[in-house]
């Protein structure tokens, strides 16, 4: 059973879930709403306080000013509102994707309220060698989007991210309606910060208690494994394996969830 809520975030309003009791855990993506973390965070909340929500911008949460960017930064000093929300001190965070990106800024933004931090695929190229090209890339992807659209963004997404072109769709939301909102916002507003985040390594492992970095089993062809692999080489630690691919908690739920307890029981 969850609960639904409401924050005030600057500039607009956050959408949150709170399931579960126990040691608090946030899990957090970006641009995925919310609701594609529940069945993880279903097996998660018979032990834990489980924290799902939609970044800002996307899904439930709305903002004052619909083009305003989103950035890593505002969505770390997101977090901290939810977590002052709730009464937290400090919290565990699993972040995926974009929403690892997050997570890395919020333990450098906010130190000492990230106990342990898992960040699955952050994709940073800044931090690969052929950045320029990849940032290139990304420019032509948001080009492609104001040209011809969310459908041709995402085809030319899937394709440079390392996916089967079986694949060449964005990932699940509510509604086909829901799924092009959140795909404009996302192509119009977010990838191009988010991708050109480089993450304070230094501040990073001083704000959070614990870094892991979390790759899949089948991630090895995307490029949010080169970026996984390099971010663990700065952090000094080697990459933890998590079952399926990018998106593993949504394929292999179960077998998710039980590598990410032992994660934050602290086996690896």
């Amino acid at each position: 059973m969850s609960t639904s809520r409401t924050i005030a975030i600057a500039g607009g309003r956050l959408h949150y879930e709170v399931r579960g009791s126990g040691p608090l855990l946030v899990l957090t993506g970006s641009p995925m709403e919310g609701a594609l973390f529940v069945p993880l965070a279903d097996l998660l909340a018979d032990e834990r306080t489980v924290v799902t929500h939609d970044p800002r911008g996307i899904g439930h949460s709305v903002l004052d000013d619909p083009a305003q960017d989103s950035t890593p930064d505002l969505r770390a000093d997101d977090l901290a509102a939810l977590l002052d929300a709730l009464g937290a001190e400090t919290a565990d965070v699993f972040g995926s994707s974009g929403g690892a990106v997050s997570a890395l800024a919020l333990a450098a933004r906010h130190p000492g309220r990230v106990r342990t931090l898992v960040a699955h695929e952050p994709p940073l190229i800044e931090l690969l060698p052929d950045a320029a090209g990849q940032r290139a890339t990304v420019d032509d992807m948001t080009e492609t989007f104001r040209r011809e659209g969310v459908e041709a963004a995402w085809r030319k997404f899937m394709s440079y991210a390392g996916f089967d072109s079986d694949d060449a769709g964005p990932p699940p939301a509510a509604s086909p309606e829901r799924a092009r909102a959140d795909g404009a916002r996302f192509f119009g507003h977010e990838m191009r910060g988010t991708a050109r985040y480089v993450p304070d390594v230094a501040a990073v492992t001083a704000g959070a208690a614990r870094v892991v970095v979390g790759v899949g089993a089948g991630s090895g062809a995307l490029v949010t494994y080169r970026t996984s692999v390099a971010l663990a080489e700065r952090l000094g630690t080697p990459p933890v394996e998590f079952p399926g691919d990018h998106a593993g908690f949504l394929g292999q739920t179960k077998e998710f969830a039980d590598a990410l307890r032992r994660v934050l029981a602290g086996g690896l």
